[in-house]
């Protein structure tokens, strides 16, 4: 799910921020619409999809270091169209934006970077596979060997990604549903990497290793006017099966929901609104709010009940549209590690 769809701001006018955070809950016309029952055709739907008018290759890492430390990681490339016609150069009508972020239990790093389509500034391509906003790449072969590096005023990372397991498909293969009106996206990820790297730090370099999940997702009017923002949970667990769930908020104080359960092969059990919830537990202060960051999250289907806390509860995404954005920890009826975001928190 993610801060991807906080990305329009920057372009949609304040106004539409009253219909849909960000102003997803906008009107697309002219648009292309995603609609159930798709056909992806792979390496082409690892590239960009400039008909619909947003998009987003969205990387988050739990990481170990040599250290004896824990980090996580994120890195993310966010595409969003201007309007629905082509162009040359500087004429196409296609924004890039990139976020970077390194976290520690006491440190929250934070880039973010603008590039423009057309004139090579900024892009995705699909075979071979490479997404780039300037300096910072995400690269290899195909999609399952990767490598990646950003780097930011504070931090900088190069990692290997090698991925265990299949791409998998949320919703009703690939459509997710995102209201009770019908909005929805088209959405698949890889969350079965392996990754070792180095991270930079002000206090040097550290060696790392880790688990990495990968989110695909593209659309043109995934909200509908009455949501305010969403919690998103991406959790593996120490059994080797993985949970992602998401609730987006609402103006009459009630939740649409949507999971995916993921065993450890890589099948998958879509579950529809209601089956998954997330009920805050503490919250922490940071930039001026009361953030939730700690959960407990159950789908009783599966015998979930966990709590899901943030490792650093600080791990605030201070960009052009702030955010929430970090590892957590899982204890409860299963353990393991995952991250969390959260939007629309004023």
């Amino acid at each position: 799910m993610n801060a991807k769809y906080a990305a329009l701001l920057v372009i949609w006018p304040l106004p539409a921020l009253a219909q849909g955070f960000a102003g997803m809950g906008t009107g697309a016309e002219g648009f292309a619409m995603p609609a159930p029952d798709p056909v992806f055709d792979f390496p082409a739907d690892h590239g960009a999809h400039p008909d619909y008018r947003i998009e987003w290759w969205y990387l988050t890492a739990n990481l170990d270091g040599a250290d004896g430390q824990e980090y996580g990681l994120q890195w993310t490339l966010f595409r969003f169209a201007l309007a629905p016609e082509t162009g040359e150069g500087w004429s196409v009508p296609q924004v890039w934006m990139g976020h970077a972020a390194v976290t520690t239990p006491t440190d929250h790093y934070v880039a973010e970077r603008f590039g423009r389509g057309g004139i090579g500034q900024a892009g995705v391509a699909a075979d071979p596979f490479e997404a780039w906003i300037d300096d910072w790449r995400l690269w290899g072969p195909d999609f399952g060997d990767l490598q990646m590096r950003a780097t930011g005023a504070e931090f900088a990372y190069e990692m290997q990604l090698d991925a265990q397991g299949p791409l998998v498909f949320h919703g009703a293969d690939g459509f997710s549903v995102k209201s009770a009106s019908g909005q929805a996206s088209y959405y698949y990820s890889q969350p079965f990497y392996a990754v070792e790297g180095v991270l930079t730090l002000p206090e040097g370099e550290v060696a790392v290793t880790g688990s990495a999940w990968l989110d695909r997702e593209w659309s043109s009017q995934p909200l509908s006017e009455d949501q305010t923002g969403w919690d998103w949970f991406s959790l593996s667990f120490d059994s080797g099966d993985k949970l992602m769930g998401f609730q987006l908020r609402q103006t009459d104080g009630t939740e649409f929901t949507a999971a995916t359960w993921i065993g450890p092969d890589g099948t998958t059990e879509a579950y529809p609104d209601g089956a998954f919830d997330a009920e805050p537990l503490g919250l922490t202060e940071v930039a001026g709010r009361e953030v939730p960051t700690r959960w407990q999250v159950t789908l009783p289907d599966r015998g979930v009940d966990v709590t899901v806390e943030a490792m650093n509860g600080a791990a605030w995404m201070g960009v052009s549209v702030p955010y929430w954005e970090g590892p957590v920890r899982i204890s409860g009826s299963h353990g393991g590690r995952g991250y969390l975001e959260m939007t629309g928190y004023e």
